[in-house]
C-alpha cells in the first residue's frame, strides 16, 4: 500500500480561528503527502511542541505546506511508526482493551497530522500492574530480539524437542479421573503475594507435581515480577518430565512464540486483556504451525465474547483474578459460563480452564459444576512442603491413579 488514509484530522486554535479541514494530497509513486493548515494554527502548535522544526513556507492563502520531502528520512520513519501505534491503540480501545503496549508519547519531531494537533504526553504512568508488566515486557523483548533474531530462532526449531499434545493430556486426565485436569504451576513468586516458596527448585517441584497426578505443567517465565525464567522451562523439559509444558509468559509479539517453542514449550498463554483480536488470530495460526497449543485467557464478559468470535480457539482460561487490581472472585467462572456463552462453548467443543482462587476440594467442585474440565493452580500447592500431597489435599483424593 502506497499510502494510508488518516482516520480523522482536527485542529484547535486558541485564537478566533477554531476548527479547519486540512487539505490532503496523496502521491502514491513517491509515497509522499502534503498537508495544508492555517499558518497561525501550525505556528502556535509548533511554538509549543516542535521547537526544532524549520520554518514552513506560506502559500497565497496563508496556509503552510508540510511534505515528506522537507522532513529528514529518519524522522519520516519515526512519524509513520508513531502513527501506526496510535492507530493500533484506537483499534484496541474499540475492543475494550485498556492496557497500552508502551507509554504514551508525543509525536516525533516534525510531526503535523494526520491525527490531532496536540501532544499526547499524558499517561506515562501505568494504570495498573498488568500495564506495568507489559511495558517492561516490551523493553525486554526488544533486547532479546537483538540477541536472537527471528531468523536464528527458525533455524533453532529443527533441534527443539518435539511438541507434546497439551490438549490431549487434559482430555485424557478428565476422562480418567472424572475431575478437572490439573495444570500445576511452577511458580516462585507473584506481584500480589511476593515469594511463595523460598526453597524453590523448579525441576523437583515439577517432578512432585507429576507424581501427584498433574496432567500438564505451567512454568512462569517472567523474571522481574514472578522470578521465573526460560531457563526453568528448559531445565524441566530436559529433566525428563513427561507432562506437557505451558509457557506462562506475557506475550506481546509473535517472536515470543518461536522463542518459547525453542525452549521446549508445548503450549503458550495469550491474554485477551493485552492482545487485540487480530493479534490473537495471527498468533493462533503461528501456534498451529509450531505445534503449540494456545491457552487464551479472559477475565470478563467482553473478553469472553471477543474470544468466542475467533476461529481456532480450543482452550480458554477464565482467570478469577482481575489482572488490573489482582482481586479474586471465584464466582467469575460461573458468571462467564452461564447462558448463551456456555452453550456456544459446548457447541464449539472448547475446553475451559478455571484459574486462580482455587484452594479446596469445594473450589474445584464449584468450577467443575460451572463447566470447567481443567484447572490451573499454583499458589495453593507450590507453598506446600510436599507438593504431591498438596495436590491430593486440593482435590480431596489421590488423582495420580
Amino acid at each position: 500500500m502506497d499510502s494510508v488514509m488518516p482516520l480523522r484530522t482536527t485542529a484547535t486554535a486558541t485564537s478566533a480561528a477554531a476548527t479547519v479541514r486540512p487539505r490532503f494530497s496523496f502521491q502514491p509513486k513517491k509515497s509522499a503527502f502534503s498537508l495544508s493548515v492555517p499558518t497561525t494554527i501550525f505556528t502556535s502548535y509548533r511554538a509549543r511542541n516542535l521547537p526544532q522544526c524549520s520554518p514552513l513556507p506560506a502559500q497565497e492563502d496563508g496556509s503552510a505546506v508540510v511534505s515528506e520531502s522537507t522532513i529528514p528520512e529518519g524522522d519520516v520513519l519515526k512519524i509513520k511508526e508513531w502513527e501506526v501505534e496510535r492507530l493500533r491503540e484506537e483499534i484496541a480501545a474499540t475492543q475494550g482493551i485498556k492496557i497500552r503496549r508502551r507509554p504514551t508519547t508525543g509525536p516525533p519531531l516534525h510531526y503535523v497530522g494526520p491525527f490531532e494537533f496536540r501532544m499526547q504526553n499524558e499517561g506515562n504512568t501505568p494504570i495498573n500492574i498488568l500495564e506495568e508488566i507489559v511495558w517492561n515486557k516490551d523493553k525486554e523483548v526488544t533486547q532479546m530480539k537483538e540477541k536472537k533474531p527471528l531468523l536464528l530462532l527458525k533455524k533453532l526449531l529443527s533441534s527443539a524437542p518435539p511438541t507434546r499434545d497439551f490438549l490431549g493430556a487434559l482430555k485424557a486426565s478428565y476422562s480418567r479421573t472424572g475431575l478437572p485436569a490439573l495444570i500445576a504451576e511452577v511458580k516462585k513468586a507473584s506481584p500480589s503475594r511476593g515469594v511463595l516458596r523460598e526453597d524453590f527448585n523448579p525441576v523437583e517441584i515439577a517432578k512432585a507435581y507429576e507424581r501427584g497426578g498433574a496432567a500438564c505443567l505451567s512454568v512462569l517465565t517472567d523474571q522481574k515480577y514472578f522470578q521465573g525464567s526460560f531457563e526453568n522451562l528448559e531445565a524441566i523439559r530436559n529433566a525428563g518430565v513427561e507432562c506437557p509444558l505451558l509457557c506462562k509468559e506475557f506475550v506481546i509479539e509473535a517472536w515470543q512464540l518461536y522463542y518459547a517453542r525453542v525452549k521446549g514449550a508445548d503450549a503458550i498463554l495469550l491474554i485477551a486483556a493485552v492482545l487485540p483480536d487480530l493479534d490473537i488470530k495471527y498468533m493462533i495460526k503461528i501456534c498451529k504451525l509450531l505445534g503449540l497449543t494456545a491457552l487464551v485467557e479472559v477475565h470478563d464478559e467482553t473478553e469472553m465474547d471477543r474470544v468466542l468470535g475467533i476461529d481456532g480457539v480450543e482452550l480458554i482460561g477464565i482467570n478469577n483474578r482481575d489482572l488490573g487490581t489482582f482481586k479474586v472472585d471465584i464466582s467469575n467462572t460461573k458468571k462467564l459460563l452461564e447462558g448463551e456463552r456456555g452453550e456456544r462453548i459446548r457447541d464449539k467443543g472448547i475446553i475451559v480452564v478455571g484459574e486462580s482462587a482455587l484452594f479446596t476440594p469445594a473450589d474445584i467442585a464449584y468450577v467443575q459444576e460451572a463447566g470447567c474440565k481443567a484447572v490451573l493452580v499454583g499458589e495453593s500447592i507450590v507453598k506446600k512442603e510436599d507438593p504431591t500431597k498438596g495436590i491430593s489435599e486440593l482435590f480431596g483424593k489421590d488423582i495420580s491413579r
